[in-house]
This record gives structure tokens, C-alpha cells and sequence, in this order.
């Protein structure tokens, strides 16, 4: 689509050269000849740039492109001055303009000024755009899940976020952590701001002060030059201290008077930072235990423990493990471009079952090798890994029951005993009559027949299925 440029010069042989002159270069150009036939045209046309004179009789350029700009924030705009003094270009660029031109001018130069002003629009767009889908990316609402326990920590999120309280985030490995401090920063007033990540169980103790802080040159060997440190560069942000609990006892000691009094020393110097951060820490250590056993200091656990977030472990959550399925079974295909494998209930019901040491984080590593492996296929117990089965396989089948004061139909029990036995094995074994038979121990025949007489169909049930029942 053809950039709109509106030209406004009460002077009209300027006004009509320039706008033949941009027309040819490839814009959609039109002229105004003062300020007020401007805005008129502005309110039924949205312009991209408008290239106005200083000085007209109606509003002045700079009092058009402050009108304008009420009308459409995203207008860019290019001032025209006979009078191209100092002052005259400082008033312009504060109004807002991208540059100003004096006159008499070459078209050319006009030209490259349209160009350039037409690029730092578009991005500028394109910045307000990735931010956007990174505050998208990064929201509650990508955090998978209904549980009771999760909409407590989504309630105590949006509670805090718009605040610049500091936030410790407890949960074991794996459960989402990082995800949770990146939600708050993005639903918070600094989303603009940066959010700085440091994982202070995977930097060495002697470097993690100077990755902080940052250093001077000449401050130790290697340092031959000046750095900023990760508190200084997530000035006006939030700064995301994974793992707080590795933090040695000396440099927690800087910790806190950094969060006290909001400045600190970068190493080898005396000069003082200040800094407005948000800090949100977490760690899957028992900070609490910590601190009476000395290993972490008292003070500052309570600087931190602001607001607590405890974000509860995947097996306290199993309600969540059929959208979580169909979540990471969707995303995998995406990666790896394949279709969505199909997973049948015995599958959904021992992965929902299991104890998950490793968290959201290992459900999703075992989800995309089954869509991986299987794509586009039915997903069985067999098809899982050994972990998975491994266990007496018999306690799975195991019927647990009652027997009421009133007694109970044996024959009724058995019957359907026997249903679920034989709908297992035709399961495992993708309905092949003649293996389901062999693990049953019967003949071919009899099973068939049983199969009639029971009237046993086969169950089809995907991803899709299980996550509509799961919300309704």
C-alpha cells in the first residue's frame, strides 16, 4: 500500500511542486493550504507523514503537528522554514518532528528526509508491535491450567504485579518459575522496561558479583575494560534473581543494601549507582530451613519475602494434565510439523497418574518425544517409557471395590472384570485381535466371540475430546 503524505504550505507553487514531485516518487501525496484544511482532511484520512511550514497564517507548523498528533500519535511529520535558525529547528523536534528542511530546498534532499522519516515510523511500529506480542507471549493467560491451586497464584499475580513490591517465587524444579516472573513484569508499569534474568546457581561465587554489579577496569585480572552490571542495565525494570538460595552469604550482604537503599558500588569503585529495580526472586530451596541453619541471612529473606508465590508441584495439580497434554502436543507439532498423535485413556490415565519429580518441564520433554515418535499416530501404554510402566502392571488392572451389607452379584463383578480385561489388551495392542488374544491366553476365536457377545466397539478419543470435557 502506497504511503499517505499530506503537504501543508500556504504558499502554492511549493504546495503543488512538492506534491507532484512526492506522487512520482511513488507516494499517495496531497496538499493543504493551512493548518485548519489540514486537520479537516486528517479527520477523514489517516496520513503517515506530513511535511508542514513553519510559518502560516492559521496555526503555525508546529501548533499543526501538535493538532495532528491528537488525531493520530503515530503521524510523522517534517517541518519546512525559511527562517532556519538554531532555535527555529530545536522548537521543531520538540514538537515532534522528525527533521526539518530549509528553504529553498533541493527535491532530493526532501526526498531522502520523506524516506528516512517513513522508516523510523515503521519502526517504531514494529517495536510497539514485538513488544505487544512478548507481553502476549508472556501473560497469565499462556500459563496452562485451572486448578483451585493455580487460580490462587494467578489471583495473588494480578494483585501484585501493578505494584513494585518485591515478589519471592517458591516451587520445586521444573514448575514454572520464570514464567510466573515474567508474567508479572509484563502485566506490571515497568512491561517497557527491561527484565533482566540471572541464575545465580549457574555463575561461579567469584564472578556473580561482578556479573551484578559490574566492575571497573583494572578492577581484577581480565578486567580491561569498564561494565555495566545486570542491576544497572535493568534500571527502571525488573531484574529476575532465579535460584536466590546459591547466593553465597557474602554477596547477600550487598543484596541487601542494594535493596534497602536502591544504589550499590560496581566493583574497583567508589562511585556510587542508584538504581530504581524491581526485584522478584525465586528458588525450589527451603529458604525458611535456610536461615535457621545459617546458610542464608534473616534480613534479607524478609527483604525478598515480600509477597510469597508458592506454585504448586504438577502432581498437586492432575486436573491440569489433559490441557497440559493437548498443549504441548499442539506446540510440538508446530515445531516439528508433523500431525497430533492420538492418545488413548489408558495412556492419558497413567500419565496422569504419575508422580512427575521433574515438573511441567518434564511432561512437556515427554509429550514432544511422543509427537516425535508418533505423529500422527495412536499414542498406547506401550509406546511410553519404561519409567512409565515399569511398576507391577498388575496393580493397574487391580479392581478395587466394596462388598455392601446387602452382598453383591459376583456374577455381575466378573462380567465386568472381564470387560475391562479384554478392552485392555485390544487396546495395548492397537485392537489386533490375534495378539490380544495371545496375551489373554485364549484362543482367537473365543475372543472374537466374546467381543460379539459383549458388544465391544472400539474407543476412539483425542486430544481435542479430552480438553472440551475437561471445560465443561
Amino acid at each position: 500500500m502506497k504511503k499517505r503524505i499530506l503537504v501543508v504550505d500556504d504558499e502554492q507553487a511549493i504546495r503543488m511542486a512538492l506534491v507532484k514531485f512526492l506522487n512520482l516518487q511513488g507516494y499517495e501525496a496531497e496538499g493543504a493550504g493551512d493548518g485548519t484544511e489540514a486537520i479537516e482532511m486528517s479527520k477523514s484520512k489517516t496520513y503517515d507523514l506530513v511535511i508542514t511550514d513553519l510559518k502560516m497564517p492559521s496555526l503555525s507548523g508546529i501548533e499543526l503537528i501538535q493538532e495532528l498528533k491528537k488525531l493520530n500519535p503515530e503521524i510523522s511529520s517534517i517541518v519546512m522554514t525559511a527562517f532556519g535558525t538554531i532555535e527555529s529547528a530545536v522548537e521543531a523536534i520538540k514538537s515532534g518532528a522528525f527533521h526539518y528542511v530549509t528553504k529553498p530546498f533541493e527535491l532530493d534532499d526532501v526526498a531522502l528526509l520523506v524516506e528516512k522519516a517513513l522508516q523510523f515510523k515503521a519502526l517504531k511500529e514494529e517495536n510497539v508491535q514485538l513488544k505487544q506480542q512478548v507481553v502476549e507471549k508472556y501473560g497469565l493467560d499462556n500459563i496452562i491450567g485451572c486448578s483451585e491451586k493455580l487460580k490462587t497464584v494467578f489471583k495473588t499475580v494480578n494483585q501484585v504485579c501493578q505494584t513494585d513490591t518485591n515478589v519471592l517465587i517458591l516451587g520445586e524444579s521444573g514448575t514454572g518459575k520464570e514464567l510466573f516472573a515474567k508474567a508479572i513484569h509484563y502485566k506490571s508499569k515497568r512491561a517497557t522496561k527491561p527484565l533482566i534474568t540471572v541464575n545465580c546457581g549457574a555463575i561461579p561465587e567469584n564472578l556473580l558479583e561482578s556479573e551484578l554489579f559490574g566492575y571497573m577496569k583494572g578492577a581484577f585480572t581480565g578486567a580491561v575494560s569498564n561494565k555495566i552490571g545486570k542491576f544497572q542495565a535493568a534500571d527502571g525494570g525488573t531484574i529476575f534473581l532465579d535460584e536466590i538460595g546459591d547466593m553465597s552469604l557474602n554477596l547477600q550482604v550487598k543484596l541487601l543494601r542494594m535493596l534497602q537503599e536502591k544504589c550499590f558500588e560496581p566493583v574497583g569503585s567508589t562511585q556510587t549507582v542508584n538504581v530504581d529495580v524491581r526485584v522478584i526472586a525465586a528458588t525450589h530451596q527451603d529458604l525458611e530451613k535456610m536461615v535457621q541453619e545459617g546458610k542464608f541471612r534473616q534480613d534479607l529473606f524478609y527483604r525478598l519475602n515480600v509477597i510469597p508465590l508458592q506454585i504448586p508441584p504438577l502432581r498437586d495439580r492432575l486436573d491440569d494434565m489433559p490441557l497440559l497434554i493437548d498443549y504441548f502436543a499442539k506446540k510440538s507439532c508446530r515445531e516439528n510439523n508433523v500431525s497430533s498423535p492420538l492418545f488413548d485413556a489408558d495412556t492419558i490415565k497413567i500419565l496422569s497418574s504419575y508422580k512427575w519429580p521433574g515438573n511441567v518441564r518434564e511432561l512437556q520433554n515427554t509429550i514432544e518425544r511422543l509427537v516425535v515418535l508418533k505423529p500422527g499416530q495412536k499414542v498406547t501404554v506401550t509406546d511410553l517409557p519404561q519409567k512409565f510402566t515399569s511398576a507391577d502392571q498388575t496393580q493397574f488392572f487391580k479392581p478395587t471395590f466394596a462388598i455392601p451389607d446387602t452382598g453383591i452379584s459376583l456374577k455381575n463383578v466378573v462380567e465386568e472384570f472381564e470387560n475391562t480385561l479384554i478392552c485392555k489388551a485390544l487396546d495395548k495392542t492397537g485392537w489386533n485381535k490375534n495378539q490380544a488374544a495371545s496375551l489373554l491366553k485364549l484362543n482367537r476365536t473365543t475372543l472374537v466371540e466374546k467381543i460379539k457377545k459383549k458388544n465391544l466397539v472400539k474407543p476412539v478419543l483425542n486430544l481435542h475430546n479430552i480438553r472440551k470435557e475437561t471445560l465443561s
